[in-house]
């Protein structure tokens, strides 16, 4: 009972996941955390990270430690004598080696710096694809506001209707108003009713829509904040000019940001494919040695001394010594701490590579790295033209959505007069149904497009506002 009591209390303050409400911001920030685009734009970016590294490394000494062992028989060169055996033996060689570039052209510096100039590249484009994302998730969250308004504009109407029929029938049973009025409300609240359950149906589907974007189980309890749409912030049309919204993308769009930076990175590149071309100066060393285990050794020695002939002198025979003892030499087979020691050889020296023939791969890798030079700087020149004609196209799409507003509010105001007076005609029989029923069609549908164009109306202007690359005014 305690454990259970733990367990609710824990529930209870923590924040419930399925009763948080979600805002434009909130949604945006997730979104940008746990996209599969945006993600898979970090990994790349982590390995361009990756290959910077490596190429910085890549300018130290390397250093390589080898060993091998080997059973041996017959005819072989022992490998710490190196003179002809033919007994089976085991042998081992350990080698340390080290090599490093002198002078090379500057390859390997440029190498660096077009790797460089990619990591700038891949973070501009983590950037692109998180704005991509947030004003995707802006639409999206937008299209829930609509499918909102829209489903509280015809709750409203199944409502406005349900209570025109229980007046209408009342008359109709008061003998005041044939029975065909009845009847055509009770058409028209059926197809109220499915007007509803279709505005109602799109709020689910914006919201898995939503959902999808932000990478967010379909099946987790998900509601959004519903703010009147009137309190986004919106800049000023005259503030927001196609000329000077396209000079503040070039400046400030990470997408023309990367595509400098794969330029210069190119630029480099190009230089380190015409460096290999040259010759490159290096130096090496390397430390080593042997050991056998049948190889023998000098273990002990002992002197002695013995005539080596006879002479005589004046008759008299004398034996003859030599002037140092002779040595008698002990063998036994030598230890691995001894050979190590004792075979133990080192090495040094300069190394130049000249390549003169290797199938033109050199200068083919140079002249394929001028041209995608030149592919680059078209697909930026491409990229920016598109941009201008975007933020053209959004501009006029945005003064468009703006006279649509203003038209569709004075579409509601006129509409509403119109319901208003027709009400009262219908309530003193001056009116019949079918003309009532137009009527408060029509002031739904004008309703309906003005919500439409205010919501599009808005979108539009952040669309223009996000081409400042300034991000979203939340």
């Amino acid at each position: 009972m305690k454990i259970f009591l733990i367990f609710a209390f824990a529930l209870l303050t923590l924040p419930g996941f399925c009763q948080q409400k979600w805002n434009l911001k909130t949604c945006i920030n997730y979104a940008m955390a746990n996209n599969i685009s945006v993600k898979m734009s970090d990994v790349q970016a982590g390995i361009s990270a990756l290959n910077y590294n490596q190429s910085k490394l890549s300018q130290y000494p390397n250093a390589s430690f080898s060993t091998s062992g080997s059973v041996n028989s017959g005819s072989n060169q022992d490998p710490t004598t190196f003179s002809r055996i033919t007994q089976s033996y085991f042998a081992t060689n350990m080698q340390l080696q080290t090599s490093a570039e002198i002078f090379n052209f500057y390859s390997k510096r440029n190498t660096i710096a077009a790797n460089e100039w990619e990591l700038l590249a891949a973070k501009a484009n983590v950037e692109k694809i998180k704005n991509d994302i947030a004003l995707t998730v802006a639409n999206a969250y937008l299209q829930i506001l609509l499918a909102k308004e829209q489903e509280n504009i015809t709750a409203i109407q199944v409502k406005q209707t349900g209570s025109q029929l229980s007046t209408t029938k009342k008359m109709v049973k008061a003998g005041t108003l044939p029975e065909l009025n009845a009847s055509q409300l009770e058409a028209q609240l059926a197809l109220d009713n499915v007007n509803y359950i279709t505005a109602k149906g799109n709020v689910t589907q914006s919201l898995l829509l939503l959902k999808s974007y932000m990478n967010l189980d379909a099946a987790t309890p998900f509601e959004v904040e519903t703010p009147p749409v009137e309190s986004m912030p919106v800049e000023a049309i005259a503030d927001l000019q196609p000329e000077n919204v396209y000079a503040l993308a070039i400046a400030n769009l990470p997408l023309q940001r990367a595509n400098d930076f794969r330029i210069k990175a190119a630029e480099r590149s190009t230089a380190a494919s015409k460096g290999a071309m040259y010759p490159t100066l290096s130096a090496f060393g390397s430390l080593g040695s042997g050991y056998n285990n049948q190889a023998r050794g000098i273990s002990g020695v002992t002197q002695f001394v013995v005539p080596v002939g006879n002479v005589t002198v004046g008759g008299t025979n004398y034996e003859v010594y030599p002037t140092e003892p002779f040595n008698n030499y002990t063998y036994s087979k030598t230890g691995l701490g001894s050979q190590i020691s004792d075979n133990f050889r080192q090495s040094i020296g300069l190394n130049i590579n000249v390549p003169i023939f290797n199938g033109s791969s050199l200068r083919t890798n140079y002249e394929r790295s001028k041209l995608n030079i030149i592919s680059l700087q078209f697909q930026k020149e491409q990229d920016n033209q598109k941009l201008k004609q975007d933020i053209y196209q959004a501009y006029n799409a945005a003064i468009i959505a703006l006279e649509k507003f203003n038209a569709s509010k004075k579409s509601v105001e006129s509409n509403e007069k119109t319901f208003l007076f027709a009400g009262k005609r219908f309530d003193v029989g001056m009116l019949n149904t079918f003309d009532l029923i137009t009527t408060q069609n029509n002031l739904l549908r004008a309703k309906l497009e003005y919500t439409i164009n205010r919501f599009d109306y808005v979108f539009k202007m952040k669309v223009l506002e996000f081409y400042k690359g300034e991000g979203l005014k939340l």
